[in-house]
C-alpha cells in the first residue's frame, strides 16, 4: 500500500484546474464516453457533472483527486459508501457508474499531473447548500443521516483510514497550532484563538476516553441530498473524508454545518442531536466533548478557508464560504461550553449536575421585611397593557418600599413580561439569570470577607462562595455601598466565566442555572425551585381529556395566557403578534368590554327570557347599523348557530327545504349550518354527503375557479340556471345561504354584480337571501361595515358572531319583522345566554368601541397599506400567487406555478410554521390550505402590519 496523506506533512493544498475541454477528452479516451461537462465547487479536488454529449439527463459525477491521495485512500472512499449503501437500503448513496469499458475509475496524465479520476453516481436532488433557514424536519433528517453513516461504519476498517486529514477533528488542535500563527488578520486570530483555548480545555478530561471508528465525518448541509419534490434530506454524498476519528466527530460536524443557517442556534442544532442520539447514543463523555468538537471545528473551517484562499485566489469555492464558515464558529462559541453541554444533558434526558451551592457570606445584611413582585405573563401587575410600560415595574417596587419593605425582588430563572416591547423588539430570551433588587436604604457590599471590583455600571463581589455581579442603572460612586430605590441585577458568575446575559431563552435557562446556580442565595433571599407546569404538561393534559378532533393551531403550540390588543403572550414570556384573530375584533382583552363584562356580571346575569334592558338596548344599537327593514333581532351563542338558525328561518318562512350553498364555503358545525357547508378543508367528504335538501353552485372565485379573470361574469348566470332548474322541478328553494366577501377562501370578492342577479332569482321563485357576515361583517372590511354593502344589495337575512363580542360568545341573526314572526310555525325560539345581560353589554360595549376608535377606518387604511406591502412581496416572489381581499381581511394565496395555479399547501403550512418562531401568529385556509388568512384585531396598528409583511418577507427570501 503507497502511503496515505499526512496533512502536516503539506499543508499548502492548491485546487486542480483541469480546463472543461481537456476532461471532456480524457473522458471520451479513458472511459469512452462523449460527454458535455459543468464544473463543480471543491476545495482541494475538483468535481464535474458530466453528461452524455447533447443529453440534459446527468451520467454522473466526476471527481478529481487531489494528487496528494494514494489509490488506498480513493479506494477506502468507495468501499465505505458501498458499506453504508448495503446496510442501510433506504439511504440514497451514490456507487461507482460503469461504462463501455468497465466501471468509470482510472489514472489520468493530464497537464496537472498524474491525476485519479472516477465517475459516481448523480444521485437526484438538491444540497442544502447556501445559508438559507432549515426547518426542524430537516435538522432532524441531517442527525438521523449522521446516526446512519455512524452506524452503517461502526466495524468498518480499512488499512488507509489512518491518514491524518485536517477535517480529522482529533488533530484540530494541531491544525489551529498551524495556521494560526500564518493568519494576517490580528482581529481573526484573537477569536479563533480564544475559541480553541476554550474549547480544548472542555476536551482534555475526556479527549483520551472517546471511542474511535471510521466514519464519513462531512454529513454536512453540502453533503446531503433531498429528493426532488421533498423537503427532508434522504442521501449522502462525497464519502471523501473518510478516516478513523471520534466517533462523536460525525454529530460534531453535522451540528456545525447547521449553524451558519439562517436563524439557526445551538439551542435550535440540539434537534440533530436528539435525532443522532435516538440511534447512535452518546455517552456520558462524547456529550462533554461534543460542543467543544464543534467550536474546534469551526476554528478550523475559519482557518482553513482563509489559507486556502491566499493560496488559491480564484478558488471561488473556497472564498464562497468565509463569512458562513465565520458564522458557525461565533454562533458556536455564542454560549459557553458548559452551559452547551447541560443543555445537552437535559434534551437526551440525561442527569444535569445539581446548580452550584452558594456558601459562605451573603452580599446584604438580613433583611426582614422582603416584598416579591411577579413579573410574569399572569401577573396581574400585566394588565390592561400595562407590561408594555417601561415604568411599571419600577413604580410597583418603590409603591412596595413606600410601604414599608425593607428590600423588593424579583426572582431569578423566571420569564420577565413586565417591561417588555411588542414585536419586533420581543425577544424569544424572556428569563431572567439575576435576581432584581430594590434596596429601602443603601446598603454596604457584603457583610463579611469578600473582595470587590468596580465599574462605572457593576460591583463585582467575590467571596468564598464565589462571584457576584450587580449591575445598576446609577453610576458607581466608589463608595462600595448598594444605592436605595434604585434597580439592581444581582446575579451570579461562574468560575473563569463572563457574566450571563441579563435574559436567555427558557429552554436554556435551566442549563445557565445548572452552572452558574441561583443568585438569591447570595444576598440572603430564598433560593427559587425549578419551574413548573410548562406548557408542554398542560398539552399532554390537553391531548388526554379533550377530543382529538378538537384540534389546536400548531403541531407544538405556545401556551398563550394573555392576549392584549393585537398581541398574544406565553408562559414563557414570548410577545407574539396575532395576525389571524377576528374573534377578538377590538383586541384583545379592551378595558372597555371588560369593564362592561365586570359590572353587569355584577348587577345580573340569567337567560334572555327575562326582562332587562340590556337586550333591548344592543338589539337597537345592532339594528341600527343595517338598512331600514332588518329590524328583528334574534340572539345566540355562536356562528353556527347564527348561520344554523338563519337557514331554519327560510325553511320556516317559505314553507320549503331545499337550499342552495356556494361549493367550498363554511358555515359552522351544527346540523343545518354543517349541511351546508362544503369546504373539503374542514370536512374532506363534505360534497359527497350533503343531504338532499342541499343544492351547491360553483365557487365564484375569480382567481382558481371554474371562470377566472374577465370570466369571473359567468358564475351569475350559471348559479341563476341551477336556482331556476330546482324551481322547474318543483323544488323552488327556501333561500341562498352565501358569505357576501368570500371569507373561506381567504376574503376574494365575489365578481361585480354577483349577489344582485342571484339574490333576484332566489326571490323570483319566493325564496330568502342570507348573508353570512360571521368572518366579513362588522367593518373588517375597511371601505364597507358590512360585507353585501360591496355588491349593493340588502339580504333578507344577516347571521353575525365571532367580532360582535370581541371573543364572548355572541351570534346574532337579523332579519324583517314578517319572517321572524313565521318562525311560530317552528314553535318558539329561545337561547338561554345568546343575549343575555352579560352577552347584551359586551356587544353594546364593541359597538361603541369600532365607533369611538375608528376602528373600520383604522381596517381601511392599515389594510391598504398592508395589502400594498403584500403585493409588493408578490412581485419579488413568484410563490405568491395573488393577493385577496379587502381592508383587514385578506389573503395570501401560494402557489407552486402561477400559470397552472397548482397549490403550494405544504409550502403554506411551513411558512405558517416559521412565522410562529418570528413571532408571528399566522395560519391557512382555503379548500386546498395555501391561502394565509389575514384578519388581525381591527385595533392592529400599522407599525404591527409592517411586522408581519417584515417577517413574511424575511421567510420567502431565506426559506421555511
Amino acid at each position: 500500500m503507497s502511503e496515505v496523506f499526512d496533512y502536516f506533512a503539506q499543508v499548502d493544498l492548491p485546487t486542480l484546474t483541469l480546463t472543461d475541454d481537456e476532461v471532456r477528452r480524457h473522458v471520451a479516451e479513458v472511459f469512452g464516453v462523449e460527454v458535455d461537462v459543468r464544473s463543480l465547487g471543491s476545495q482541494q479536488d475538483q468535481n464535474f457533472r458530466l453528461f452524455p454529449r447533447g443529453s440534459s439527463e446527468p451520467l454522473g459525477v466526476l471527481k478529481l483527486s487531489n494528487p496528494v491521495f494514494s489509490e488506498s485512500e480513493i479506494e477506502m472512499q468507495d468501499e465505505a459508501a458501498a458499506v453504508v449503501a448495503h446496510r442501510h437500503p433506504g439511504l440514497r448513496v451514490p456507487r461507482l457508474v460503469d461504462g463501455p469499458r468497465g466501471v468509470m475509475s482510472a489514472w489520468w496524465d493530464t497537464t496537472g499531473g498524474r491525476l485519479h479520476a472516477r465517475v459516481i453516481e448523480n444521485v437526484s436532488g438538491r444540497t442544502l447548500t447556501g445559508s438559507r433557514y432549515l426547518s426542524p424536519p430537516v435538522v432532524e433528517a441531517m442527525g438521523r443521516l449522521a446516526a446512519a453513516v455512524s452506524t452503517a461504519l461502526s466495524d468498518f476498517t480499512h488499512p488507509a483510514q489512518t491518514r491524518v486529514l485536517q477535517w480529522n477533528l482529533r488533530h484540530a488542535d494541531r491544525v489551529v497550532d498551524t495556521l494560526l500563527p500564518l493568519e494576517p488578520d490580528a482581529a481573526v486570530r484573537a477569536v479563533v484563538g480564544a475559541a480553541a483555548v476554550a474549547a480544548r480545555n472542555a476536551l482534555a478530561p475526556v479527549a483520551a476516553g472517546l471511542p474511535v471508528q471510521a466514519g464519513h465525518f462531512d454529513v454536512t448541509d453540502d453533503n446531503v441530498l433531498r429528493p426532488e419534490g421533498g423537503v427532508v434530506p434522504d442521501a449522502v454524498i462525497d464519502f471523501g473524508d473518510v478516516c478513523a476519528s471520534w466517533r462523536v466527530g460525525e454529530i460534531a460536524v453535522t451540528v456545525s454545518s447547521i449553524l451558519h443557517h439562517d436563524g439557526a442556534t445551538p439551542e435550535s442544532a440540539l434537534t440533530a442531536v436528539r435525532a443522532f442520539d435516538r440511534d447512535r447514543p452518546l455517552d456520558d463523555d462524547e456529550i462533554t466533548a461534543l460542543w467543544p468538537l464543534v467550536v474546534l471545528r469551526g476554528a478550523v473551517l475559519v482557518l482553513s478557508g482563509r489559507a486556502q484562499v491566499r493560496v488559491d485566489e480564484q478558488n471561488s469555492y473556497a472564498s464562497g464560504a468565509l463569512d458562513r464558515e465565520f458564522r458557525i464558529l461565533e454562533r458556536a462559541t455564542s454560549v459557553p461550553l458548559a452551559v452547551l453541554t447541560a443543555a445537552t444533558r437535559a434534551a437526551l434526558g440525561r442527569p444535569v449536575a445539581p446548580e452550584p451551592a452558594w456558601v459562605g457570606d451573603t452580599l446584604l445584611p438580613p433583611l426582614a421585611r422582603r416584598v416579591e413582585l411577579d413579573a410574569s405573563t399572569e401577573s396581574p401587575l400585566n394588565d390592561a397593557g400595562a407590561w408594555l410600560d417601561a415604568s411599571t415595574l419600577e413604580n410597583a417596587a418603590l409603591a412596595a418600599l413606600d410601604a414599608g419593605a425593607e428590600i423588593v425582588t424579583v426572582p431569578a430563572w423566571r420569564p420577565v413580561v413586565t417591561g417588555s416591547l411588542p414585536p419586533p423588539a420581543a425577544t424569544a430570551e424572556t428569563v431572567s439569570t439575576g435576581v432584581t433588587v430594590w434596596l429601602a436604604r443603601p446598603s454596604p457590599l457584603g457583610v463579611g470577607s469578600g473582595e470587590v471590583s468596580q465599574t462605572a455600571q457593576s460591583l463585582r463581589w467575590t467571596s468564598t462562595g464565589g462571584t457576584v455581579i450587580v449591575t445598576r442603572e446609577l453610576g458607581n460612586d466608589g463608595s462600595g455601598v448598594l444605592p436605595a430605590r434604585t434597580r439592581l441585577l444581582v446575579q451570579r458568575c461562574a468560575a473563569g466565566q463572563d457574566q450571563p446575559p441579563a435574559r436567555v431563552t427558557p429552554r436554556l435557562a435551566r442549563a445557565w442555572r445548572a452552572v452558574v446556580g441561583d443568585p438569591g442565595a447570595a444576598i440572603g433571599v430564598p433560593s427559587e425551585g425549578e419551574r413548573e407546569g410548562t406548557g408542554d404538561d398542560v398539552l399532554r393534559r390537553r391531548h388526554r381529556v379533550l377530543a382529538e378532533v378538537q384540534e389546536h393551531y400548531y403541531a407544538a403550540p405556545p401556551q398563550v395566557e394573555r392576549g392584549w390588543r393585537e398581541f398574544l403572550l406565553d408562559v414563557d414570556g414570548r410577545v407574539h403578534l396575532d395576525m389571524v384573530n377576528n374573534v377578538a375584533s377590538v383586541g384583545h382583552a379592551h378595558p372597555r368590554v371588560i369593564a362592561a363584562a365586570s359590572r353587569q356580571m355584577q348587577l345580573l346575569n340569567t337567560n334572555s327570557r327575562f326582562h332587562y334592558r340590556a337586550i333591548t338596548d344592543y338589539a337597537e344599537q345592532l339594528s341600527a347599523t343595517l338598512p331600514e327593514g332588518l329590524d328583528t333581532v334574534f340572539f345566540v351563542n355562536s356562528g353556527s348557530e347564527a348561520t344554523d338558525l338563519a337557514v331554519r328561518l327560510a325553511m320556516a318562512s317559505t314553507g320549503r327545504p331545499d337550499v342552495v350553498a356556494m361549493r367550498e364555503a363554511y358555515h359552522g358545525w351544527t346540523y343545518a349550518s354543517d349541511a351546508v357547508s362544503t369546504s373539503i378543508a374542514d370536512n374532506p367528504n363534505a360534497l359527497s354527503s350533503r343531504p338532499a335538501w342541499v343544492h351547491t353552485v360553483d365557487a365564484a372565485n375569480s382567481y382558481r375557479g371554474r371562470h377566472r379573470g374577465a370570466d369571473a361574469w359567468r358564475y351569475a348566470p350559471e348559479a341563476v340556471a341551477v336556482i331556476d332548474g330546482l324551481a322547474a322541478g318543483g323544488r323552488p328553494p327556501a333561500g341562498l345561504i352565501c358569505e357576501p366577501y368570500f371569507g373561506n377562501a381567504g376574503g376574494v370578492a365575489l365578481p361585480e354584480g354577483y349577489l344582485e342577479q342571484v339574490y333576484a332569482a332566489v326571490r323570483r321563485h319566493g325564496g330568502l337571501a342570507i348573508a353570512d357576515e360571521v368572518q366579513v361583517g362588522f367593518g373588517r372590511l375597511g371601505e364597507w361595515f358590512w360585507g353585501f354593502q360591496q355588491q349593493g344589495v340588502v339580504p333578507d337575512m344577516v347571521a353575525v358572531a365571532k367580532s360582535i363580542g370581541a371573543g364572548h360568545p355572541l351570534g346574532a341573526v337579523i332579519t324583517r319583522r314578517e319572517i321572524a314572526d313565521r318562525y311560530r310555525t317552528q314553535g318558539y325560539f329561545f337561547s338561554s345566554t345568546g343575549g343575555s345581560p352579560v352577552s347584551a353589554v359586551v356587544g353594546s360595549a364593541v359597538l361603541e368601541v369600532i365607533r369611538s376608535e375608528r376602528l373600520q377606518d383604522n381596517a381601511r387604511v392599515v389594510g391598504a397599506h398592508l395589502k400594498r406591502r403584500l403585493e409588493d412581496l408578490g412581485r419579488e416572489h413568484d410563490l405568491v400567487g395573488t393577493v385577496h381581499g379587502s381592508g383587514l381581511y385578506l389573503g395570501v394565496e401560494f402557489v407552486r406555478d402561477r400559470t397552472t395555479l397548482e397549490p403550494a399547501t405544504e409550502e403554506t403550512a411551513a411558512i405558517c410554521d416559521r412565522l410562529l418562531e418570528l413571532g408571528v401568529v399566522m395560519q391557512p385556509t382555503g379548500d386546498h390550505l395555501n391561502v394565509l388568512k389575514v384578519k388581525p384585531p381591527l385595533c392592529v396598528s400599522r407599525a404591527s402590519v409592517d411586522v408581519f409583511a417584515d417577517a413574511l418577507g424575511h421567510v420567502l427570501r431565506t426559506g421555511w
